[in-house]
This record gives C-alpha cells, sequence and structure tokens, in this order.
C-alpha cells in the first residue's frame, strides 16, 4: 500500500531557499529526443489557464509534475527503468495496478489512486521526490530502504490515471510542489530561470515528432501509440503512405511532407495544425500507379515548422522489392 502518494498542496511560486544543495539526475533509463521525450511539465498559471516555465503550452491546468514518455506501447512492454533521481529513503510504494489506459469507464477503479503504482522517496533537506505510473510488478524496493541515485525503482507503464506509457516525476520541499526546471518564481513570460535543480540540464523542447512510419493505408492513431502502425508493407501495396506521429502541436504549425522513390519526389504535402494538441498524427501519400510501384528505395521527409523556424525534421526510407 502506498503512502503519501498525492497531496493536496499545489505548487509554490515563492523563493526555493537552498535548493542549490539539492540536485537531481534523470529519473528514466532512457535517451531524451530518442527513446523517451518531455510530454508535459509543471504548471506555472495559478488561474484555470496552464502556462509551462517557458510560458508555453507543454502543460494542462494544475500538472504537478514532469511527464517523461514513451514513443509507443511495445516501448513499455520492452522494459525502461526508472531510476532514483536523488539518493534517500524510500517512504511509499504500490505496485499490483494493472497497466490500462485511463478513461471514464475505469474511473471508479483507480479513485484516489490516480499515481497508479509509484515509489516515494525522502531526502534531506525536506525534500521529497514522487514517482507515479509504473509498470504492474515492476517496483523493486520496499519502505524504508535506502536508496542511492541511479538505482533502479521500478519501470515506465501505465498504471493509474494516464493515456500513454510515461513516468510522472514530482518534486517537493516542505509539502510545496516545486518546479525541478525553473525553482524560483519567473516573472515575465520568456525570461530563462535563475537556476535548475538538474545536476546535468535538460533542454526544453517545445515540440517534435515521436515516430514516423510507412503504411499502406491511414493508420488508426490506437496503433501508432501502439506501435502496430510501423509493420512491414506487402508487395505491391495499394497505397503508400507517410504518417508522423507528434508531440506539443500548436495551433499555426505546419507540417511539410515530402515522399521521393527510385523515379523522384511524387508527393508533397503542406499540412496546417488548426489547434494545440499534447499528442496528435498526420498521413498523406498516394495511390497504387496503374502501373504498381517501382522497385527500389523510398524515402519520407517530415519538418515541423513553427514561426518559420524548423521545431523538429525526420527522414525514413524502405525499399519496396
Amino acid at each position: 500500500m502506498l503512502r503519501v502518494l498525492w497531496t493536496g498542496t499545489f505548487y509554490s511560486l515563492a523563493s526555493v531557499a537552498g535548493a542549490g544543495e539539492f540536485r537531481l539526475e534523470m529519473p528514466v533509463d532512457c535517451d531524451l529526443g530518442e527513446t523517451c521525450f518531455i510530454q508535459q511539465y509543471v504548471d506555472h498559471d495559478e488561474g484555470p489557464g496552464a502556462l509551462d516555465f517557458t510560458c508555453g503550452p507543454l502543460v494542462y491546468d494544475t500538472h504537478t509534475g514532469t511527464d517523461f514518455a514513451l514513443p509507443s506501447l511495445v516501448a513499455m512492454q520492452t522494459g525502461v527503468d526508472v531510476l532514483a533521481s536523488a539518493a534517500g529513503t524510500v517512504r511509499g510504494v504500490r505496485d499490483g495496478m494493472r497497466d490500462v489506459i485511463f478513461s471514464s469507464e475505469n474511473t471508479n477503479d483507480i479513485a484516489g489512486r490516480e499515481c497508479g503504482n509509484g515509489v516515494v522517496l525522502v531526502h534531506p533537506g525536506g525534500w521529497e521526490t514522487q514517482y507515479c505510473h509504473l509498470k504492474n510488478a515492476s517496483v523493486k524496493v520496499t519502505v524504508g530502504q535506502v536508496v542511492q541515485a541511479g538505482d533502479v525503482l521500478g519501470q515506465i507503464g501505465l498504471s493509474g490515471q494516464t493515456e500513454f506509457p510515461h513516468l510522472h516525476l514530482s518534486v517537493r520541499r516542505d509539502g510545496q510542489h516545486i518546479d525541478p526546471f525553473a525553482p524560483d518564481p519567473i516573472s515575465e513570460c520568456g525570461e530563462m530561470p535563475t537556476q535548475t535543480l538538474w545536476e546535468i540540464p535538460i533542454d526544453y523542447v517545445p515540440g517534435g515528432i515521436i515516430s514516423a512510419g510507412f503504411s499502406d493505408t491511414v493508420p488508426e492513431f490506437a496503433d501508432i501509440k501502439s506501435g502496430a502502425a510501423s509493420s512491414p508493407l506487402v508487395r505491391d501495396p495499394d497505397a503508400l503512405v507517410a504518417w508522423v506521429y507528434m508531440f506539443g502541436g500548436q495551433r499555426g504549425d505546419t507540417l511539410l511532407l515530402e515522399i521521393d522513390g527510385p523515379n523522384g519526389v511524387f508527393h508533397r504535402a503542406r499540412v496546417p495544425l488548426d489547434r494545440t494538441q499534447a499528442q496528435l498524427f498526420r498521413a498523406s501519400g498516394k495511390r497504387r500507379p496503374e502501373e504498381g510501384w517501382t522497385s527500389g528505395p523510398y524515402s519520407a521527409f517530415f519538418r515541423l515548422i513553427r514561426d518559420r523556424a524548423v521545431i523538429d525534421e525526420r527522414q525514413l526510407s524502405i525499399t519496396l522489392p
């Protein structure tokens, strides 16, 4: 049974005196930007709106932690370790909750246990770190155990109130939530924090490409999120569709897509994003020509554009027999 997993206290915008003595290491055994990404940050808007520490939209109202997300359910099933961010003592654990995507149908099942499977560590100086949504049966520590930074606590899962596999890391001092990216208040949007709690600074990424692939039809979003959309194409498919899975898309962004083959570029698309979304996908392509597809290599190029600058880009290739 987990103790002290959620508190009613919202994060504090007060200055964090003495924060320099407390440092955090990466809480997930993955490569940011490659095998994982940060989906959401702490909410700095004390009203009904939501702003991350850059005054950007990678957050939702009252969100109190940092979400380290995986690109697919396949990645979760393969196993990605959750690590202690700092040396401390285990104050609480919970395990045994199923890895199930949150919906209205299972709201009652997780009431009071929104964190899912998790671990709480206490550290000197009134600090606590909390690790939520761990995989069922993955928790490796017990109450009272002393751990060092980098020790394995469990694995990223899908337990509790979550719609995608991720670690929700909360940081508290004396019961108040603290943003590890901006432990001191920021007076104006665009002003960079004067300090961070990260031992090795973590760059803020305002959105980007999670994964991309080819398909013979526009895939279902559920298949993209699970990893099933990346199955191999059959010979001479009915269509050649390039899809891209993104996070942090903002209204006004533009996705540029280009597909080429053995005979050169044969498809281009310019797709404006009409709303801000935490996660989204787009797909475009061409039906099989009457003469069939020419054997050889095919490539897709994606560029996500914001304010005339490239936020992220991706290229992938396949070979049709």
